[in-house]
Protein backbone atom coordinates (compact mmCIF):
# COMPACT_ATOMS: atom_id res chain seq x y z
CA UNK A 1 0.00 0.00 0.00
CA UNK A 2 2.76 2.10 1.17
CA UNK A 3 4.72 1.54 -2.22
CA UNK A 4 1.91 2.00 -4.45
CA UNK A 5 0.57 5.59 -2.72
CA UNK A 6 4.58 6.49 -3.32
CA UNK A 7 4.58 5.45 -7.24
CA UNK A 8 0.91 7.40 -7.23
CA UNK A 9 2.25 10.67 -5.65
CA UNK A 10 5.83 10.09 -7.98
CA UNK A 11 3.23 10.35 -11.03
CA UNK A 12 1.23 13.51 -9.81
CA UNK A 13 4.35 15.09 -9.42
CA UNK A 14 5.50 14.40 -12.74
CA UNK A 15 2.53 15.61 -14.28
CA UNK A 16 2.40 18.87 -12.18
CA UNK A 17 6.36 19.60 -13.79
CA UNK A 18 5.34 18.81 -17.31
CA UNK A 19 2.07 20.62 -17.09
CA UNK A 20 4.08 23.69 -15.63
CA UNK A 21 7.04 23.33 -18.22
CA UNK A 22 4.70 22.99 -21.53
CA UNK A 23 2.44 26.06 -20.09
CA UNK A 24 5.29 28.29 -19.67
CA UNK A 25 6.68 27.27 -23.15
CA UNK A 26 3.32 28.00 -25.04
CA UNK A 27 3.33 31.76 -23.62
CA UNK A 28 7.41 32.11 -24.19
CA UNK A 29 6.92 32.78 -27.89
CA UNK A 30 4.18 34.98 -27.50
CA UNK A 31 5.58 36.97 -24.89
CA UNK A 32 8.62 37.48 -27.54
CA UNK A 33 5.73 38.35 -30.19
CA UNK A 34 4.49 41.29 -27.98
CA UNK A 35 7.71 42.32 -27.20
CA UNK A 36 8.47 43.15 -30.59
CA UNK A 37 4.99 44.77 -31.11
CA UNK A 38 6.22 46.80 -28.85
CA UNK A 39 9.62 47.82 -29.54
CA UNK A 40 8.66 48.54 -33.23
CA UNK A 41 5.86 50.97 -31.86
CA UNK A 42 8.29 52.33 -29.61
CA UNK A 43 10.81 52.79 -32.44
CA UNK A 44 8.02 54.49 -34.88
CA UNK A 45 7.27 56.51 -32.72
CA UNK A 46 10.71 57.99 -31.92
CA UNK A 47 11.61 58.42 -35.42
CA UNK A 48 8.46 59.93 -36.47
CA UNK A 49 7.84 62.53 -33.81
CA UNK A 50 8.34 65.92 -33.46
CA UNK A 51 9.94 65.69 -30.02
CA UNK A 52 12.51 63.74 -31.01
CA UNK A 53 13.63 65.40 -34.21
CA UNK A 54 15.79 68.55 -34.32
CA UNK A 55 15.11 71.78 -36.34
CA UNK A 56 18.93 72.41 -36.64
CA UNK A 57 19.74 73.02 -40.33
CA UNK A 58 21.50 70.06 -42.09
CA UNK A 59 24.80 71.37 -44.00
CA UNK A 60 23.54 68.78 -47.14
CA UNK A 61 20.08 69.66 -46.75
CA UNK A 62 18.07 71.12 -50.12
CA UNK A 63 14.73 71.92 -51.16
CA UNK A 64 13.48 70.43 -54.64
CA UNK A 65 10.16 69.88 -56.07
CA UNK A 66 11.67 66.71 -57.33
CA UNK A 67 12.64 65.17 -53.83
CA UNK A 68 9.96 62.79 -54.13
CA UNK A 69 11.06 61.21 -57.00
CA UNK A 70 14.72 60.45 -55.24
CA UNK A 71 13.19 59.11 -52.36
CA UNK A 72 11.51 56.52 -54.37
CA UNK A 73 15.05 55.56 -55.55
CA UNK A 74 17.19 55.95 -52.43
CA UNK A 75 15.32 53.99 -49.42
CA UNK A 76 16.83 57.18 -47.22
CA UNK A 77 15.98 60.46 -46.26
CA UNK A 78 18.44 62.93 -48.31
CA UNK A 79 17.31 65.71 -45.56
CA UNK A 80 19.27 63.26 -43.06
CA UNK A 81 22.23 62.09 -45.57
CA UNK A 82 24.82 63.71 -43.32
CA UNK A 83 23.68 62.34 -40.18
CA UNK A 84 22.75 59.14 -41.62
CA UNK A 85 25.73 58.15 -44.02
CA UNK A 86 28.70 60.36 -43.27
CA UNK A 87 28.68 62.51 -39.90
CA UNK A 88 27.30 65.15 -37.52
CA UNK A 89 27.86 68.44 -38.57
CA UNK A 90 28.63 69.05 -35.03
CA UNK A 91 31.71 66.30 -35.27
CA UNK A 92 35.37 67.01 -35.94
CA UNK A 93 35.96 66.83 -40.07
CA UNK A 94 36.03 63.95 -42.20
CA UNK A 95 39.29 61.57 -41.95
CA UNK A 96 39.90 58.47 -44.02
CA UNK A 97 39.70 56.53 -40.74
CA UNK A 98 36.74 57.44 -38.73
CA UNK A 99 34.09 58.11 -41.62
CA UNK A 100 31.53 55.62 -42.25
CA UNK A 101 29.16 55.84 -46.12
CA UNK A 102 27.71 52.88 -48.12
CA UNK A 103 30.76 52.64 -50.60
CA UNK A 104 32.13 50.76 -47.82
CA UNK A 105 29.20 48.45 -47.60
CA UNK A 106 29.52 47.54 -51.15
CA UNK A 107 33.11 47.27 -51.09
CA UNK A 108 33.47 50.11 -53.74
CA UNK A 109 36.96 51.89 -51.86
CA UNK A 110 39.06 49.28 -53.93
CA UNK A 111 42.90 49.01 -53.42
CA UNK A 112 43.52 50.50 -57.06
CA UNK A 113 47.30 50.53 -56.43
CA UNK A 114 47.08 46.34 -56.57
CA UNK A 115 44.50 46.19 -59.33
CA UNK A 116 46.59 47.49 -62.08
CA UNK A 117 46.39 44.50 -64.89
CA UNK A 118 43.65 46.09 -67.71
CA UNK A 119 43.41 41.59 -68.67
CA UNK A 120 42.24 39.34 -66.23
CA UNK A 121 44.63 36.94 -67.79
CA UNK A 122 46.96 38.32 -70.33
CA UNK A 123 49.05 35.27 -71.46
CA UNK A 124 45.95 33.27 -71.91
CA UNK A 125 43.86 36.24 -74.06
CA UNK A 126 46.85 36.49 -76.63
CA UNK A 127 46.86 32.93 -77.33
CA UNK A 128 43.29 32.45 -77.53
CA UNK A 129 43.29 35.61 -79.42
CA UNK A 130 45.51 34.04 -81.71
CA UNK A 131 43.61 31.03 -82.08
CA UNK A 132 40.42 32.94 -82.90
CA UNK A 133 42.09 34.87 -85.53
CA UNK A 134 43.52 31.99 -87.59
CA UNK A 135 40.58 29.40 -87.16
CA UNK A 136 37.26 31.51 -86.03
CA UNK A 137 34.70 30.87 -89.15
CA UNK A 138 31.23 32.80 -89.48
CA UNK A 139 28.58 32.02 -91.99
CA UNK A 140 26.36 34.84 -92.85
CA UNK A 141 22.87 34.48 -94.49
CA UNK A 142 23.04 35.53 -98.26
CA UNK A 143 20.55 38.25 -99.40
CA UNK A 144 21.02 40.18 -102.57
CA UNK A 145 20.55 44.04 -103.62
CA UNK A 146 17.07 42.49 -105.21
CA UNK A 147 15.42 41.81 -101.97
CA UNK A 148 12.83 44.03 -100.87
CA UNK A 149 14.40 44.23 -97.23
CA UNK A 150 18.16 44.63 -98.49
CA UNK A 151 18.42 48.25 -96.36
CA UNK A 152 17.51 45.47 -93.42
CA UNK A 153 19.71 42.75 -93.94
CA UNK A 154 22.94 43.86 -96.63
CA UNK A 155 25.87 46.12 -94.39
CA UNK A 156 25.51 50.11 -95.38
CA UNK A 157 27.70 51.83 -98.06
CA UNK A 158 28.94 54.74 -95.97
CA UNK A 159 31.01 55.33 -92.68
CA UNK A 160 28.39 54.82 -89.79
CA UNK A 161 27.45 57.93 -87.50
CA UNK A 162 25.82 58.58 -84.40
CA UNK A 163 24.36 56.97 -81.27
CA UNK A 164 23.88 53.65 -83.02
CA UNK A 165 26.87 53.00 -85.28
CA UNK A 166 28.40 49.73 -83.59
CA UNK A 167 25.70 47.75 -84.92
CA UNK A 168 25.66 48.96 -88.79
CA UNK A 169 29.98 49.30 -88.37
CA UNK A 170 30.07 45.47 -86.80
CA UNK A 171 28.21 44.65 -90.01
CA UNK A 172 29.92 46.67 -92.35
CA UNK A 173 33.32 45.07 -91.45
CA UNK A 174 32.40 41.79 -90.89
CA UNK A 175 31.00 41.45 -94.60
CA UNK A 176 34.67 42.07 -95.85
CA UNK A 177 36.64 40.06 -92.88
CA UNK A 178 38.66 37.04 -93.18
CA UNK A 179 36.66 35.59 -90.66
CA UNK A 180 33.44 34.65 -93.25
CA UNK A 181 33.02 31.56 -94.75
CA UNK A 182 31.05 30.74 -97.52
CA UNK A 183 30.90 27.18 -96.71
CA UNK A 184 28.52 26.27 -93.58
CA UNK A 185 29.30 23.28 -92.93
CA UNK A 186 32.77 24.61 -91.70
CA UNK A 187 31.10 27.75 -89.88
CA UNK A 188 31.24 28.10 -85.91
CA UNK A 189 28.24 30.70 -85.78
CA UNK A 190 25.96 32.11 -88.10
CA UNK A 191 25.55 35.24 -88.38
CA UNK A 192 21.40 37.15 -88.93
CA UNK A 193 22.40 40.10 -90.69
CA UNK A 194 19.43 42.25 -89.95
CA UNK A 195 19.36 45.68 -89.15
CA UNK A 196 17.49 46.80 -85.68
CA UNK A 197 18.97 50.23 -86.05
CA UNK A 198 17.48 50.10 -89.74
CA UNK A 199 14.01 48.40 -89.02
CA UNK A 200 12.89 51.21 -86.62
CA UNK A 201 13.05 53.38 -89.99
CA UNK A 202 11.88 51.39 -92.29
CA UNK A 203 7.81 52.53 -92.34
CA UNK A 204 7.03 49.24 -93.87
CA UNK A 205 8.10 47.61 -90.37
CA UNK A 206 8.85 50.36 -87.22
CA UNK A 207 9.49 49.55 -83.97
CA UNK A 208 6.01 47.73 -83.64
CA UNK A 209 6.62 45.25 -86.57
CA UNK A 210 9.69 44.10 -85.27
CA UNK A 211 9.16 41.63 -83.44
CA UNK A 212 6.95 40.23 -86.25
CA UNK A 213 9.46 41.06 -89.25
CA UNK A 214 12.10 38.75 -87.00
CA UNK A 215 9.83 35.54 -86.43
CA UNK A 216 8.99 35.64 -89.88
CA UNK A 217 13.00 36.19 -91.06
CA UNK A 218 13.63 32.74 -88.77
CA UNK A 219 10.82 31.00 -90.18
CA UNK A 220 12.27 31.45 -93.66
CA UNK A 221 15.54 30.84 -92.83
CA UNK A 222 14.79 27.36 -90.97
CA UNK A 223 12.71 26.42 -94.03
CA UNK A 224 15.45 27.18 -96.10
CA UNK A 225 18.57 26.10 -94.43
CA UNK A 226 19.16 23.00 -92.07
CA UNK A 227 21.57 24.98 -89.84
CA UNK A 228 18.54 26.73 -87.21
CA UNK A 229 16.69 23.44 -86.86
CA UNK A 230 20.05 21.40 -85.58
CA UNK A 231 20.65 23.91 -82.26
CA UNK A 232 17.04 25.78 -82.10
CA UNK A 233 19.44 29.01 -82.88
CA UNK A 234 21.93 28.22 -79.79
CA UNK A 235 24.98 28.45 -82.76
CA UNK A 236 22.84 32.00 -84.12
CA UNK A 237 23.68 35.58 -83.51
CA UNK A 238 22.69 38.76 -83.97
CA UNK A 239 23.63 42.35 -83.23
CA UNK A 240 21.93 45.32 -81.62
CA UNK A 241 23.16 48.76 -80.53
CA UNK A 242 19.26 50.05 -79.72
CA UNK A 243 17.66 48.48 -76.89
CA UNK A 244 14.44 47.61 -78.40
CA UNK A 245 17.36 45.21 -80.22
CA UNK A 246 16.31 43.08 -76.39
CA UNK A 247 13.06 41.64 -77.68
CA UNK A 248 13.72 40.57 -81.04
CA UNK A 249 13.55 37.54 -80.38
CA UNK A 250 10.03 37.58 -78.16
CA UNK A 251 8.04 36.28 -80.94
CA UNK A 252 10.63 33.09 -81.39
CA UNK A 253 10.06 31.85 -77.72
CA UNK A 254 12.09 28.83 -78.74
CA UNK A 255 15.42 30.87 -79.29
CA UNK A 256 14.96 33.58 -76.58
CA UNK A 257 16.76 31.85 -74.49
CA UNK A 258 19.24 30.11 -77.40
CA UNK A 259 20.32 33.05 -79.48
CA UNK A 260 23.50 34.70 -78.76
CA UNK A 261 22.24 38.36 -78.30
CA UNK A 262 25.22 40.92 -78.60
CA UNK A 263 23.79 44.04 -77.94
CA UNK A 264 24.82 47.75 -76.45
CA UNK A 265 21.92 47.64 -73.67
CA UNK A 266 23.34 44.23 -71.57
CA UNK A 267 21.41 44.93 -68.25
CA UNK A 268 21.42 41.51 -67.10
CA UNK A 269 18.90 42.99 -64.49
CA UNK A 270 16.06 42.15 -67.55
CA UNK A 271 14.89 39.32 -68.26
CA UNK A 272 16.19 38.74 -72.26
CA UNK A 273 19.52 39.21 -71.31
CA UNK A 274 21.22 36.67 -70.36
CA UNK A 275 25.37 36.88 -69.18
CA UNK A 276 27.38 34.39 -70.65
CA UNK A 277 25.25 33.29 -73.26
CA UNK A 278 24.69 36.97 -74.96
CA UNK A 279 27.61 39.14 -75.19
CA UNK A 280 28.05 43.30 -74.64
CA UNK A 281 29.47 45.65 -77.14
CA UNK A 282 30.30 49.17 -76.60
CA UNK A 283 27.90 51.93 -77.64
CA UNK A 284 30.57 53.61 -79.61
CA UNK A 285 30.23 57.31 -81.32
CA UNK A 286 32.41 57.47 -84.28
CA UNK A 287 35.33 60.12 -84.64
CA UNK A 288 37.40 60.78 -87.31
CA UNK A 289 41.51 61.04 -86.48
CA UNK A 290 43.40 59.69 -83.75
CA UNK A 291 42.70 60.40 -80.13
CA UNK A 292 43.82 63.49 -78.55
CA UNK A 293 47.17 63.33 -76.55
CA UNK A 294 46.28 64.12 -73.08
CA UNK A 295 49.59 63.13 -71.51
CA UNK A 296 50.46 67.10 -70.37
CA UNK A 297 46.82 68.04 -69.69
CA UNK A 298 46.23 69.64 -65.95
CA UNK A 299 42.61 68.28 -65.09
CA UNK A 300 41.36 71.06 -62.52
CA UNK A 301 37.57 69.64 -62.49
CA UNK A 302 37.01 66.42 -60.27
CA UNK A 303 34.23 64.87 -61.93
CA UNK A 304 32.10 66.18 -64.91
CA UNK A 305 28.66 65.09 -66.69
CA UNK A 306 25.95 66.26 -68.99
CA UNK A 307 23.16 64.48 -70.52
CA UNK A 308 19.38 64.93 -69.61
CA UNK A 309 16.97 64.05 -66.67
CA UNK A 310 15.58 60.96 -67.74
CA UNK A 311 15.99 58.59 -65.26
CA UNK A 312 15.75 58.64 -61.41
CA UNK A 313 19.39 57.74 -60.97
CA UNK A 314 20.25 61.55 -62.70
CA UNK A 315 17.37 63.13 -60.80
CA UNK A 316 19.15 62.04 -57.51
CA UNK A 317 23.08 63.36 -58.46
CA UNK A 318 21.38 66.62 -60.18
CA UNK A 319 19.91 66.76 -56.57
CA UNK A 320 22.52 66.23 -54.70
CA UNK A 321 25.51 67.66 -56.86
CA UNK A 322 23.75 70.15 -59.14
CA UNK A 323 25.03 72.80 -57.15
CA UNK A 324 28.56 71.59 -56.28
CA UNK A 325 32.06 73.22 -57.49
CA UNK A 326 33.88 70.20 -57.67
CA UNK A 327 31.72 68.00 -59.37
CA UNK A 328 30.22 69.78 -62.77
CA UNK A 329 26.86 67.63 -63.35
CA UNK A 330 25.34 70.08 -65.98
CA UNK A 331 21.63 68.62 -67.15
CA UNK A 332 21.08 69.39 -71.17
CA UNK A 333 23.08 70.90 -73.48
CA UNK A 334 26.51 72.67 -72.79
CA UNK A 335 26.86 75.59 -74.84
CA UNK A 336 31.15 74.96 -75.35
CA UNK A 337 31.77 71.47 -76.91
CA UNK A 338 31.71 68.31 -74.64
CA UNK A 339 35.09 67.59 -75.42
CA UNK A 340 36.43 70.46 -73.32
CA UNK A 341 35.20 69.43 -70.30
CA UNK A 342 36.18 65.50 -70.89
CA UNK A 343 39.78 67.00 -70.87
CA UNK A 344 38.91 69.02 -67.96
CA UNK A 345 37.93 66.43 -65.72
CA UNK A 346 39.65 63.58 -63.82
CA UNK A 347 36.60 61.91 -63.86
CA UNK A 348 33.67 61.76 -66.34
CA UNK A 349 30.31 60.14 -64.90
CA UNK A 350 28.51 57.35 -66.95
CA UNK A 351 24.71 57.84 -65.14
CA UNK A 352 22.15 55.49 -66.27
CA UNK A 353 19.29 57.45 -68.45
CA UNK A 354 16.66 54.96 -69.98
CA UNK A 355 19.15 52.32 -70.23
CA UNK A 356 22.15 51.11 -68.59
CA UNK A 357 24.49 52.22 -71.64
CA UNK A 358 25.32 55.35 -73.02
CA UNK A 359 28.26 56.42 -75.54
CA UNK A 360 29.31 58.68 -72.45
CA UNK A 361 31.72 55.22 -71.13
CA UNK A 362 33.81 55.39 -74.20
CA UNK A 363 33.50 59.21 -74.61
CA UNK A 364 35.06 59.27 -71.43
CA UNK A 365 38.33 56.48 -72.40
CA UNK A 366 38.57 58.68 -75.75
CA UNK A 367 39.73 61.51 -74.22
CA UNK A 368 41.37 60.01 -71.49
CA UNK A 369 38.99 61.14 -68.40
CA UNK A 370 38.83 57.82 -65.90
CA UNK A 371 34.96 56.49 -66.15
CA UNK A 372 32.67 56.67 -63.18
CA UNK A 373 30.29 53.94 -64.19
CA UNK A 374 26.50 54.92 -62.24
CA UNK A 375 24.97 51.95 -63.20
CA UNK A 376 23.59 48.99 -61.62
CA UNK A 377 23.36 46.02 -63.60
CA UNK A 378 25.18 47.17 -66.23
CA UNK A 379 27.03 44.01 -67.82
CA UNK A 380 30.38 45.81 -68.90
CA UNK A 381 31.28 45.64 -72.85
CA UNK A 382 34.49 43.16 -72.97
CA UNK A 383 34.02 42.11 -69.11
CA UNK A 384 35.24 38.79 -70.07
CA UNK A 385 38.55 40.17 -70.97
CA UNK A 386 39.08 43.49 -69.25
CA UNK A 387 39.38 44.39 -65.74
CA UNK A 388 37.17 47.12 -65.37
CA UNK A 389 38.40 47.85 -62.15
CA UNK A 390 41.94 48.90 -63.11
CA UNK A 391 40.76 52.02 -65.26
CA UNK A 392 37.42 52.82 -63.93
CA UNK A 393 35.36 53.54 -60.98
CA UNK A 394 32.31 51.51 -60.71
CA UNK A 395 29.65 52.79 -57.52
CA UNK A 396 26.36 51.51 -56.95
CA UNK A 397 23.42 53.89 -57.24
CA UNK A 398 22.95 54.20 -53.34
CA UNK A 399 26.75 56.04 -53.12
CA UNK A 400 25.52 59.39 -54.91
CA UNK A 401 25.13 61.30 -51.60
CA UNK A 402 29.12 60.35 -51.08
CA UNK A 403 30.56 59.93 -54.52
CA UNK A 404 32.65 63.10 -53.96
CA UNK A 405 34.25 61.41 -51.18
CA UNK A 406 34.97 58.11 -53.05
CA UNK A 407 36.43 60.13 -55.77
CA UNK A 408 38.52 62.29 -53.33
CA UNK A 409 39.69 59.20 -51.89
CA UNK A 410 41.68 57.67 -54.41
CA UNK A 411 44.85 58.88 -53.94
CA UNK A 412 47.83 60.41 -56.59
CA UNK A 413 49.25 56.96 -57.88
CA UNK A 414 45.87 55.08 -57.55
CA UNK A 415 44.35 57.43 -59.89
CA UNK A 416 47.92 57.25 -61.89
CA UNK A 417 47.33 54.26 -62.92
CA UNK A 418 43.15 54.53 -63.61
CA UNK A 419 44.16 57.00 -66.28
CA UNK A 420 47.22 55.14 -67.21
CA UNK A 421 44.98 52.11 -68.24
CA UNK A 422 42.33 54.14 -69.59
CA UNK A 423 44.71 55.25 -71.79
CA UNK A 424 45.81 51.45 -72.66
CA UNK A 425 42.30 50.27 -73.21
CA UNK A 426 41.65 52.93 -76.04
CA UNK A 427 42.66 50.71 -78.93
CA UNK A 428 39.84 48.22 -77.97
CA UNK A 429 37.14 50.75 -78.14
CA UNK A 430 37.53 51.90 -81.74
CA UNK A 431 36.01 50.73 -85.06
CA UNK A 432 38.16 51.01 -88.01
CA UNK A 433 37.44 50.13 -91.56
CA UNK A 434 39.42 47.67 -92.57
CA UNK A 435 39.56 46.46 -88.65
CA UNK A 436 42.97 46.59 -86.90
CA UNK A 437 43.97 44.06 -84.17
CA UNK A 438 42.12 44.16 -80.57
CA UNK A 439 39.95 46.87 -81.84
CA UNK A 440 36.26 46.84 -81.12
CA UNK A 441 35.60 44.27 -83.87
CA UNK A 442 38.35 41.74 -82.75
CA UNK A 443 37.16 41.79 -79.40
CA UNK A 444 33.76 41.46 -80.19
CA UNK A 445 34.63 38.81 -82.35
CA UNK A 446 36.78 37.27 -79.29
CA UNK A 447 33.33 37.43 -77.18
CA UNK A 448 31.51 35.70 -80.15
CA UNK A 449 34.40 33.04 -80.11
CA UNK A 450 34.47 32.22 -76.14
CA UNK A 451 30.87 31.28 -76.80
CA UNK A 452 30.63 29.30 -79.82
CA UNK A 453 30.16 25.39 -79.53
CA UNK A 454 32.96 23.47 -78.67
CA UNK A 455 31.56 20.84 -81.45
CA UNK A 456 30.54 21.18 -84.88
CA UNK A 457 27.34 19.53 -85.93
CA UNK A 458 27.24 18.21 -89.39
Amino acid sequence: MAKSSSSLCHLISQYRCSTSFGGSFFFLPLSLAISTVVLIFLYNFCTTSKVFTTNENNVYQESSPITSLIQQMIPFSLENAADELFFSPRSSPLSKGNQWSMGNLFGLYGNYANNTEIYHDEDLFQQDYKEMNRSLKIYVYPHTKDDPYANILLPVDYDPKGHYASELYFKKVLSGSHLITQNPSEADLFFMPFSIVEMRHDPRIGPEGMRSFIKQYVYNISQTYPYWNRTGGADHFYVACHSIGRFAMDQVFEAKFNVIQVVCSSSYFVAGYVPHKDASMPQIWPREGNPPNVDSLKRKQLAFFAGTINSPVRVALLQVWGNDTAIFAHFGRLETPDADQLLDAKFCLHVKGFEVNTARVVDAIYYGCVPVILANHYDLPFTDILNWESFSVVVHYLDIPVLKNILQRISLEEYSILQSNTLKVRKHFQWNDPPLDYDAFYMTMYELWLRRSSVKLN
